[in-house]
C-alpha cells in the first residue's frame, strides 16, 4: 500500500495500519500473509471466509473494544479483532480444536511441532482482567493445562480469549505430547494428595487410640480405687 519496511510477524504496517497478515491456518491458526496459500509454519492450505453466525449481535474486543468479525477458519468459526488480532473461542468450539488436535498427534505417533517452553506471566508486569465479550464478567487468567506457559482468559460459561498467536502456541504444546504431560502430573498430583491424607487418618488414628487408652487407665484407676476403699470399709 504504502511501500513501506514491515516486520516479518506484523499483522498490519505500521504506517499506514494496511492489514499484511491474518489467522488463515486451520490446522495450526498460525497468522499467514494475504494472498499466501499455505501455511509456512505446518504447510496447510489456507482456508478463511466470512462467517454467519445464528447470533446477530457484536461482539467488541476485550482487549481493544474494536468490533470483532465473526471468520470460518477451516471448520471453526472464530471472532477475530482486525486491530489487536485477537481470536474469542466459543467454548464449544475450543473443546474440539483441543480434541481434533491430540487425536491428529496421536494418529502421527510423533510431535508435529517442537514448542519452547513458555513462561506464565505478563510480559510487561501488570495483569489485566478482561471482561467477557458476550456477559461482561471479568474472566478468569487460566495457564492452559497447568503446565502450558500459555496464559489465557477463560469465561467458563462462554468461551476463551486469546491474544495474538496464543492460540498457535496452545495447539503447538497440545502436538508436542502436552496434554498427556499434564494428564500424567495430574494423575502424580493426585496420588500425592491420597498418599497425604492416608497419613493423616493413621495419625488421627493413632492419636484416638492413645485417647481411649489413657481413658481406660483412668476408668481403671478409679475402679481400682473405689474397690479398694469399699474394702477397707468392710474390714474397718
Amino acid at each position: 500500500m504504502c511501500g513501506a519496511a514491515a516486520e516479518v510477524d506484523a499483522p498490519n504496517c505500521l504506517y499506514c495500519n494496511a492489514r499484511l497478515a491474518t489467522i488463515a491456518c486451520p490446522s495450526c491458526f498460525g497468522m499467514m500473509f494475504l494472498g499466501s496459500r499455505h501455511c509456512p509454519r505446518c504447510g496447510a492450505h489456507a482456508e478463511r471466509a466470512e462467517a454467519k453466525t445464528e447470533d446477530a449481535r457484536g461482539f467488541n474486543c476485550p482487549r481493544c473494544r474494536a468490533l470483532m468479525e465473526a471468520v470460518a477458519v477451516g471448520t471453526a468459526t472464530v471472532r477475530e479483532c482486525a486491530r489487536c488480532s485477537g481470536l474469542w473461542v466459543a467454548a464449544a468450539i475450543f473443546e474440539e480444536i483441543c480434541v481434533d488436535r491430540e487425536q491428529q498427534s496421536a494418529a502421527l505417533g510423533l510431535p508435529m511441532t517442537k514448542s519452547a517452553p513458555g513462561e506464565v506471566g505478563n510480559a510487561g508486569g501488570h495483569v489485566r482482567y478482561m471482561p467477557c465479550p458476550q456477559c461482561a464478567q471479568l474472566m478468569n487468567r487460566v495457564n492452559f493445562a497447568r503446565c502450558s506457559g500459555v496464559v489465557v482468559d477463560v469465561c467458563k460459561g462462554h468461551g476463551t480469549w486469546f491474544d495474538r498467536d496464543e492460540l498457535q502456541r496452545v495447539i503447538e504444546f497440545i502436538r508436542a505430547g502436552g496434554m498427556s504431560t499434564a494428564r500424567a502430573r495430574e494423575i502424580e498430583q493426585l496420588s500425592e494428595e491420597r498418599r497425604q491424607l492416608r497419613q493423616e487418618q493413621l495419625a488421627a488414628a493413632r492419636d484416638d487410640s492413645r485417647h481411649v487408652f489413657r481413658a481406660d487407665e483412668s476408668r481403671a484407676s478409679i475402679v481400682g480405687s473405689t474397690a479398694r476403699e469399699l474394702l477397707k470399709l468392710l474390714i474397718d
